[in-house]
């Protein structure tokens, strides 16, 4: 929820980092308004190329002091959003300004940015409205920002079905009660310990992530044990029509025991365990190993 200046509240969805030349600047959509809504602080840290969080909050505190001796209205109206805080993780309450709040602001900063972050202020406007009118813009800007990481195409496939699976599970976890934020992260901790034999947390420290998506740092393989275990919990829900949190819990723990189930008939088939420790930089300098390989064999056959 999001508090205005006048105590009312208002819907959020869609929080997420989206980039500017590289930097992250933390967003959220908020549908009631069909507006975008920037964190401020972020926007600042951009603007006047601060090394830091904390500067970039030193520096708006100063501004905003200013900003309300001269009786601007831009602080008066500024509103609050919680929003995931880059250094522990929680959410806190942050200065959000929309679209048109931060137009003015960029005019009470000096930088070299400012055009060039008005044109990307711009072009998130518009590619929000296109996704609206034409939602498989979505996926394809997904595909997009996956192959500048370096993902490969069949990896992406595989990362955009999962996201669809992912999708089609909370959708069901909403038909049955299934609270966001806690008991999801509860019921996807059954789902994932069932099937790789660890939590979230736990396997993201084999892989040596922190607050990284595991998801995005998995093989091909561990992709689809996920999404099997995620599609067959989705299936059973369905069948079952559960009614209490504690029997969504023990139908994830069935959905994760199928894919634990094909993950054990996968490892005594190749002799290697399917889980892996490498993280998404690894597993792309192995692929690129691997392709170098191959075109160092076919470069030595050609000479031949």
């Amino acid at each position: 929820m999001m508090k205005n200046r006048k105590g009312g509240n208002m819907q959020m969805a869609n929080d997420r980092v989206q980039l500017f030349e590289d930097q992250p600047i933390r967003t959220a959509w908020v549908p009631d308004e069909e507006e975008w809504y920037f964190s401020i602080v972020d926007v600042v840290g951009v603007l006047t190329e601060q090394p830091d969080i904390d500067g970039a909050r030193n520096y708006w505190k100063v501004l905003k002091n200013r900003l309300k001796e001269e009786g601007s209205q831009l602080v008066t109206n500024c509103n609050q959003l919680k929003m995931r805080s880059p250094k522990d993780g929680k959410r806190y309450n942050t200065d959000v300004a929309n679209t048109e709040q931060l137009l003015r602001l960029i005019q009470s900063i000096p930088s070299k940015k400012a055009e060039p972050f008005k044109m990307w202020l711009a072009q998130v406007g518009r590619d929000r409205i296109e996704e609206v009118i034409d939602p498989e813009l979505t996926i394809e800007r997904a595909l997009e920002t996956y192959a500048k990481k370096g993902y490969s195409r069949e990896w992406i496939n595989q990362r955009l079905q999962a996201i669809q699976v992912r999708k089609e599970l909370t959708d069901e976890w909403d038909k049955r009660g299934v609270k966001k934020g806690v008991e999801y992260a509860i019921l996807t901790d059954e789902i994932t310990k069932a099937w790789s034999g660890m939590t979230t947390r736990q396997y993201k420290n084999h892989k040596g992530l922190k607050k990284e998506n595991l998801r995005d740092n998995m093989s091909t393989l561990e992709l689809v044990l996920n999404m099997l275990a995620e599609a067959t919990t989705t299936e059973i829900s369905k069948q079952k029509q559960l009614e209490t949190f504690e029997e969504n819990r023990m139908v994830a723990i069935e959905g994760g025991e199928a894919a634990g189930e094909a993950r054990l008939a996968v490892e005594k088939r190749t002799g290697k365990p399917v889980i892996t420790s490498k993280n998404a930089a690894q597993l792309q300098d192995l692929v690129t190993g691997l392709i170098e390989t191959v075109n160092d064999r076919s470069d030595d056959q050609e000479e031949e």
